[in-house]
């Protein structure tokens, strides 16, 4: 990188991370991408998700090296007392530290936020992620996505009568859990600007889950009844389904009663658009079935690709149901710039946009360990303390206690 070069809008802002697996490691590459220095600290056997395939490419898991570029891997062992005094050498000057250990492990190892990390780094933003917080009557229990998705109620709310309950097939939870954390890094970090002080952030699987269940949560409150399978439709809105075409599926998005006009021309039959079972948008909720089975008949000779290009370019939201090869080929996806290369590492582009301050792939996702000794270095460790850390076991650079 050059000087002139783009640095993100957050340059300067330091992370400490300590998280592993999803939520945090998400949370922590936003940052990252967005110019953030961020220091991953894995324990002596690694993030596991290092070993969460295959597909396995240059030491590497595509899990891990989704979520973990632009950062630097050290290893430490913070059960030692060692470990937890380089653990605080880097925490001075930090901006943010992100952990997402059971509750109340990094007080018992003498590093908790209101004992120890508040009084010593006044400034610092402390994040913690937890399947489902310290208190009630799950507090303290382990969480991943799916046990998230399930006991938050997204489960109940997705698939059909026939599939029954399913799982959201993207980790939703987890993302979701990661992208609010970075939100209320941001939104700390805004408050320290006024007041100097940093804080604690809580954020939890759980509460992420129940926060993401719009409109299904709304329409309960309001109605009192609870929502029903009801596969890939809208329980507010009609048409917004998937459909068989003569060729490939597509969705259509039609949330109002002149998309619904312009649908009905480009399938050829206005006259849809006049029938009483279907005028507004309540009609076409109510008369769901008879208007999808009309629907049906005349995708019958369309081809799914370009009947969504053609409705869309008219105002009438449509998209052919896409794999995920043909997604990362897609014209578009590249005019967005939506995946990165770098060094023989590919993946998924920066979704937000600056004007001034673009992010940036800087960095492919790091080998276990690749930076212990340069941050030890930097941190004022000289060669022989960071030996000395290193045969100790205290600081690794190859890891301990892995998989075979």
């Amino acid at each position: 990188m050059t000087d002139s070069a783009p640095v993100g809008a957050l340059a300067g802002f330091k992370v400490i991370d300590l998280s592993r697996v999803l939520g945090g490691p998400y949370c922590t590459q936003i940052l990252a991408d967005n110019g953030a220095e961020v220091i991953k600290i894995e324990p002596p056997q690694g993030d596991e998700v290092r070993d969460w395939g295959p597909p396995f490419k240059d030491g590497l898991s595509a899990y891990f090296a989704g979520v973990n570029r632009n950062k630097r891997a050290v290893a430490l062992d913070l059960r030692t007392d060692e470990g937890k005094a380089v653990l605080l050498r880097l925490l001075d000057g930090a901006d943010a530290v992100i952990e997402n250990f059971k509750p109340g492990t990094m007080a018992r190892w003498g590093l908790g936020y209101e004992e120890v990390l508040a009084e010593t780094f006044p400034a610092l933003i402390y994040c913690s992620i937890t399947g489902f917080g310290a208190e009630g009557p799950f507090g303290g229990f382990p969480g991943y996505d799916a046990v998230a998705q399930a006991l938050a109620g997204n489960i109940s709310v997705n698939g059909s009568p026939e599939s029954g309950p399913t799982r959201i097939g993207t980790p939703l939870v987890d993302l979701g859990t990661g992208l609010y954390a970075a939100i209320g890094i941001l939104m700390a970090a805004e408050e320290r600007r006024r007041s100097g002080r940093g804080q604690r952030i809580d954020a939890c699987l759980f509460d992420t889950g129940v926060a993401l269940m719009h409109p299904h949560a709304a329409n309960y409150f309001m109605s009192g009844k609870a929502p029903t399978l009801t596969g890939n439709s809208h329980p507010n809105i009609s048409p917004y389904d998937q459909y068989p075409t003569g060729r490939g599926q597509i969705f259509l998005g039609i949330g109002n009663d002149r998309q619904f006009r312009l649908l009905a021309e480009e399938l050829g039959a206005p006259e849809l658009a006049e029938d009483e079972r279907f005028l507004h948008n309540p009609d076409r909720v109510i008369n769901r079935d008879a208007l999808n089975a009309r629907l049906v008949e005349l995708l019958a000779g369309c081809e799914a690709e370009d009947l969504s290009r053609r409705l869309s370019a008219k105002g009438a939201p449509a998209g052919a149901v896409l794999t995920i090869p043909e997604v990362m080929e897609h014209a578009h996806t590249a005019a967005r710039e939506m995946t990165v290369a770098l060094d023989g590492y590919r993946g998924t582009g920066l979704p937000i946009k600056f004007g001034r301050t673009p992010g940036a792939v800087r960095s492919k996702p790091p080998l276990f360990g690749a930076a212990t000794r340069a941050v030890l270095a930097e941190a004022g460790y000289d060669a022989g303390e960071i030996e000395r850390l290193i045969e100790q076991g205290v600081a690794l650079e190859a890891r301990g206690d892995a998989p075979s």
